[in-house]
């Protein structure tokens, strides 16, 4: 009964947390985005996946770290509690949120396999690889049916190239639009659409989108130093814009064109209007505000932990009854 009794305490606490946080994101994201127009949009795009995992690293974090070590050092083992309705109601949601999320990611994982097997027959290496900054990106054409050009696979990403993009795209359209998949390649833009699968909750979908839109308009900066870069890469989006319509996009990957035909226009407005002011406005950018609210929340929570343990374990007796 100890462990019983524990369990669904915890994923009590978990699935309180998770809901209450998730309510509260997703009414609110796009008040707090709209404070943040004028920043650089790989900025952007990071904290709108922050807000996105928010209520499950927050609610994880505080079970893990609060909630079963008080239970575990405070709680009797051999009191004879019984355990009340709510730990029960909200244990069974905890796991089931849990469990759909798994589902959710290992569907789309399945998927997303099943297609890159698809593509891999007949592929060929375009070549031996994309350099961008460190990272060795390997190319790969397909005669199969698959979106133009797409970045696919979490943990040994390649990039895609179907035929017919390699057929209308200029040597110098073909290097930006490379540029900008090995972008995404490099951010882990496909594991985070894998962590925002496990992490489904209803009315996030604005957010998500958002964030996708986000993503590609910080690749599209990151993949030009030059106005007839941009220029380049703005025309390679129109082409593929065509193409895409004839084969979607697949799940865990990062097409070039996947976003509706307004996000495609804003895209292709920006690269037409690129100035190195722009560029160089955005990349200052210092992680000395993070680095310090991180060790300040560390020293307050090594500072307090006994006492918030035996919050904790007050509230947790409280939820029993």
């Amino acid at each position: 009964m100890f462990v019983l009794r524990g369990t669904l305490v915890c994923l009590s606490i978990f699935a309180m947390l998770y809901i209450s946080l998730s309510v509260v994101i997703a009414g609110l994201w796009r008040r707090v985005f709209v404070w943040g127009q004028r920043s650089m949009q790989q900025r952007r795009a990071d904290f709108l996946f922050g807000l996105r995992v928010i209520p499950l690293a927050a609610a994880a974090a505080v079970t893990l770290s609060l909630a079963v070590p008080s239970f575990l050092m405070l709680e009797p083992r051999g009191a004879r509690e019984s355990t009340g309705m709510i730990p029960l109601v909200f244990g069974i949601i905890g796991s089931a949120l849990i469990l759909a999320g798994l589902w959710n990611a290992a569907a789309a994982w399945v998927l997303a396999s099943r297609m890159h097997a698809e593509w891999s027959r007949e592929a060929r290496v375009l070549c031996p690889s994309l350099v961008e900054g460190r990272r060795l990106v390997p190319v790969l054409r397909t005669f199969r049916a698959a979106p133009p050009l797409t970045a696919a696979g979490i943990f040994r990403p390649t990039v895609w190239l179907s035929h017919a993009a390699q057929q209308v795209l200029s040597e110098g359209e073909l290097r930006s639009a490379l540029k900008h998949e090995a972008v995404h390649v490099l951010h882990r833009d496909n594991l985070r659409k894998l962590m925002m699968r496990a992490v489904a909750f209803p009315g996030m979908s604005g957010l998500e989108s958002a964030w996708r839109e986000t993503a590609e308009m910080a690749a599209d900066d990151a993949a030009v130093d030059s106005a007839s870069e941009a220029l380049d890469l703005a025309a390679a989006v129109i082409k593929l814009s065509q193409l895409a319509l004839l084969q979607p996009a697949v799940e865990l990957t990062t097409a070039l064109v996947h976003s509706p035909a307004a996000s495609v226009n804003a895209r292709v407005e920006r690269l037409v209007g690129w100035t190195e002011r722009r560029l160089q406005r955005e990349s200052s950018f210092s992680v000395g505000y993070a680095l310090c609210a991180a060790a300040v929340g560390i020293a307050t929570m090594a500072t307090t932990y006994g006492a918030l343990l035996i919050r904790v374990h007050a509230a947790t007796e409280w939820l029993v009854r």
